[in-house]
């Protein structure tokens, strides 16, 4: 397996090093991480189930798409390139919404989490390798899911949620 290296940044963004993906991790160095929230024209929202490979919550229902940024990368083309590996989404940056960004939180990875939306009715074609599953659901639908069982839901989806609506 490749090393996945990726840009250590302050609580502010600015960049103070690189490391690997794995030393990130275990040091629990700020980093950058972005997550799109894919509606369809009807408003239906997809949510993936993450695969039980996953090494962080595998098994849980997450953001549609949601992925480390590289170093050197910035969080559109991010955005970009995890809709495309894990969605077989390709979209141009122009129908990618930047929301807000999360503050990095030793609860959710240390991550710097940039939000963006974006709609389609374009198929989706989901990675294995990455996603376990996937459905499309009404904001009530959502809502009433995170209500009764708020664990099965990653607590970055459920912050990003709370934001978002």
């Amino acid at each position: 397996m490749v090393d996945e290296w990726l840009d250590v940044v302050t609580a502010d963004d600015q960049v103070i090093g690189r490391a690997t993906r794995q030393d990130v991790h275990a040091r629990g160095l700020i980093h950058r991480a972005c997550h799109i929230f894919v509606f369809r024209p009807d408003g239906q929202l997809f949510v993936q189930k993450r695969s039980e490979q996953k090494d962080n919550e595998p098994g849980r229902w997450d953001s549609s798409c949601a992925g480390h940024v590289d170093s050197g990368e910035d969080y559109l083309q991010c955005a970009v390139r995890e809709l495309a590996e894990e969605l077989g989404l390709h979209v141009s940056p122009d129908v990618l919404d930047y929301r807000f960004t999360l503050p990095p939180l030793a609860e959710t990875g240390h991550e710097l989490a940039a939000v963006y939306t974006t709609i389609t009715d374009d198929p989706l074609t989901l990675d294995p390798d990455e996603v376990a599953d996937g459905v499309w659901l009404t904001n009530d639908q959502v809502n009433d899911w995170i209500a009764e069982s708020p664990d099965d839901m990653t607590l970055v989806f459920r912050q990003i949620w709370h934001k978002l609506r």
